[in-house]
């Protein structure tokens, strides 16, 4: 039972609901410091976690066939379908409702602790890392939806299929998450994590979403290279 995910959605929940109770009473100069603050801290966060590939050329490698594939497949459109249609499903009138939706899925889903915390859970039972990350992502939540509006508190679905699963699947397949594999998971997770504290910043707009399949890669090329010595 992932239990430490449905915490992390609560926290979430909670965090989105004061940031929108907020959102008149910040003043957009606050709100613009708070902004890039929380920019350059997932800039620094995803480049720690970048550093911890075993292997350099299997990161390069699968950002580079991820990236491709997440293109060919058109993923970052298929996000922003989904994203609308629940948008048009709760009748919602917000105009940011998909952008708060698509920029909190990607920030609280990829990275080491949702990975390495759901494994945790499935694995030894231990839910430290996801009760950590839950008090980060319920602070997180209160500026981007006090600027994003109400899109970012359904972020919360996107938590309970992503982490949920992956506790799950780490339940029945205990062996298979090595070491190295969760070092180039962790690597690949904070390359994307670099991309959205860019589009955070407003430097540069890194379409992060079509690079999701380089976590696939990443496990697909560990294993391999991992069988061949």
């Amino acid at each position: 039972m992932p239990v430490g995910t449905f915490i992390n959605a609560a926290a979430i929940i909670l965090g989105s609901l004061l940031g929108l109770f907020l959102s008149g009473r910040f003043p957009d100069r606050f709100r613009t410091v708070v902004y890039h603050s929380i920019g350059l801290c997932v800039l620094v966060i995803g480049l720690h976690m970048a550093l911890s590939f075993d292997n350099i050329l299997i990161l390069v490698f699968a950002m580079l066939c991820g990236g491709l594939l997440g293109e060919a497949a058109g993923l970052d459109k298929r996000l922003v379908q989904a994203g609308d249609m629940l948008k048009r499903r709760l009748g919602s009138k917000d105009a940011r409702f998909t952008d708060g939706f698509v920029t909190a899925s990607l920030l609280f889903c990829i990275g080491s602790m949702a990975i390495l915390g759901s494994i945790d859970e499935g694995i030894r039972g231990d839910r430290t890392i996801l009760l950590t990350k839950s008090i980060l992502d319920g602070f997180i939540c209160i500026p981007l939806a006090s600027t994003y509006g109400v899109g970012v508190l359904f972020s919360f679905v996107s938590i309970l299929l992503y982490q949920g699963s992956i506790t799950l699947l780490a339940g029945q397949a205990q062996g298979f998450f090595t070491e190295p594999l969760i070092n180039q998971l962790t690597s690949t997770g904070g390359l994307l994590i670099m991309g959205i504290g860019i589009n955070l910043l407003e430097l540069k707009t890194i379409n992060v979403t079509n690079m999701l399949p380089a976590l696939l890669f990443a496990v697909l090329f560990t294993v391999f290279f991992s069988g061949m010595v």
